[in-house]
């Protein structure tokens, strides 16, 4: 299955497609699938890092050199070091975010799992986390499901979770803004 059908389109979904080629083809899937989620978690916490590779000011020599830093400082596979030196060559690095889903999705699929997005209120703890998995595991219909989990205060309570084009969202705060609507109505 290609990265197109999994909610990860144009550019990325060909950066996403050709580097996991690339890994399967040299036995690194594992280690490129740790280097990207490594990557994932400066994006989710660094918002500098984030406007770093949205920035069309920097040129692409800076964009190169900064990514060749950032890539080395987190002590990445060469395969992912040279995958990042192209796509700030060729002034990519803002599809970055996208590749990332993109090659977990086409993993997840190969290797016969479910990948579920999750977002609360408050970290899950490890059996919270356990008994999502395994409610997820009944409702999907797959033997294994990885959670990429995210926290985001502003839902209050609650879970917000997708698979694939499907999404459950029971946080408080759509509870509250459907309740809200509801009162609207009656009035």
């Amino acid at each position: 299955m290609s990265a197109d059908n999994l909610n990860v389109s144009g550019v990325a979904a060909r950066y996403a497609s050709a580097l996991y080629d690339l890994a399967d083809e040299k036995g690194a899937l594992d280690a490129v699938a740790g280097d990207l989620a490594s990557l994932q978690k400066m994006v989710d916490d660094s918002d500098d890092f984030r406007r770093f590779l949205k920035s069309p000011v920097i040129s692409r020599t800076d964009q190169s050199k900064a990514i060749a830093a950032v890539a080395d400082k987190a002590q990445l596979s060469p395969l992912a070091h040279k995958f990042l030196g192209l796509l700030a060559s060729n002034r990519r690095l803002f599809v970055l975010p996208g590749v990332i889903a993109g090659f977990r999705a086409i993993l997840a699929d190969r290797r016969g799992e479910a990948t579920a997005q999750v977002t609360s209120a408050a970290p899950l703890t490890e059996s919270q986390t356990t008994s999502l998995i395994e409610a997820l595991k009944k409702s999907v219909g797959r033997s294994k499901v990885a959670i990429v989990s995210k926290v985001d205060p502003s839902i209050l309570g609650g879970l917000i979770v997708k698979v694939g084009s499907r999404m459950v969202d029971s946080s408080l705060k759509s509870k509250l803004q459907r309740l809200k609507l509801a009162m609207k109505g009656v009035g």
